[in-house]
């Protein structure tokens, strides 16, 4: 791997521990405004000070992020199709490699439909994204596992996908957590980042699922909803860093959770 793609890498995977916490919000490119992410700058803006990185869609970098800002940005790239418009595997690339370059991106992220219709279409559009990146050293992100294709989250089926991502060239990849999951950390060459999928139905479930994929191989989180749509969403960002660069138990995690919780509540206006 070349300097520039390994610079870049760090700045996501940090290098003094190997692991990171993504702050997905790249959800509106598919789902439009959805809840609590319909005003993503005023959504994200306490977030960042807490994130390793942010991952997101140009639209939402270039109008609601500071450009002052040092979080690194993951740029997605893909897309082409809506939650009310049609088959969600059916991405293209939307955004240049030139583009992501001028913005001065860390990474580059594509979803990747193994199994589908367009199986075909998005594992090609992995590999030449991945000839783009090496040429202008910025790695690419492998995103599996999305939409319909959540009924297949078993390990076979996401040792598979991942795999293939690896094989094709992806720097890293992020897909779901799943019963067996060391067996999918296993067999994939490159890192490997949970998606926190749908928001849970508490913050201590969130913060168990991160701490059960960490335990079997992967090296962080890129959370979204269980973040953003906690009721509390700084508190849990804190308390998912705590899981993820302090090697916190779940338990002692949510209760660092409560404590912020009481903390911003007792403040003085």
């Amino acid at each position: 791997m070349d300097w520039g793609l390994r610079n870049r890498l760090s700045r996501i995977i940090k290098p003094t521990d190997g692991r990171t916490v993504m702050l997905a919000v790249d959800h509106g490119y598919f789902l439009g405004p959805i809840r609590r992410l319909e005003q993503p700058g005023e959504t994200v803006a306490p977030l960042v000070p807490y994130a390793d990185a942010l991952m997101l869609t140009r639209g939402v970098l270039r109008n609601c992020i500071d450009a002052a800002t040092a979080v690194p940005v993951v740029l997605r790239v893909s897309g082409g199709s809506s939650i009310v418009g049609g088959d969600l595997a059916n991405e293209t690339i939307t955004t240049s490699m030139r583009e992501a370059v001028r913005l001065n991106v860390s990474a580059v992220a594509l979803s990747v439909f193994v199994g589908s219709d367009y199986e075909h279409q998005t594992l090609a559009n992995l590999a030449r994204l991945v000839d783009e990146g090496e040429a202008c050293g910025v790695p690419v992100l492998a995103v599996t596992a999305v939409g319909k294709e959540l009924e297949k989250r078993d390990a076979r089926y996401l040792g598979l996908c991942c795999r293939i991502a690896a094989e094709l060239g992806a720097h890293f990849v992020k897909t779901y957590y799943c019963e067996d999951f060391e067996h999918v950390t296993e067999s994939c060459p490159v890192p490997v980042v949970i998606a926190g999928g749908p928001k849970l139905d508490t913050d201590l479930d969130a913060l168990q699922l991160a701490h059960a994929a960490l335990q079997q191989g992967a090296v962080g989180v890129d959370m979204g909803r269980n973040v953003w749509q906690s009721d509390h969403p700084v508190p849990m960002i804190r308390a998912l860093r705590a899981v993820v660069h302090e090697g916190a138990a779940p338990e002692e995690a949510h209760e660092l959770l409560v404590e912020l919780k009481h903390a911003t509540e007792t403040q003085p206006v």
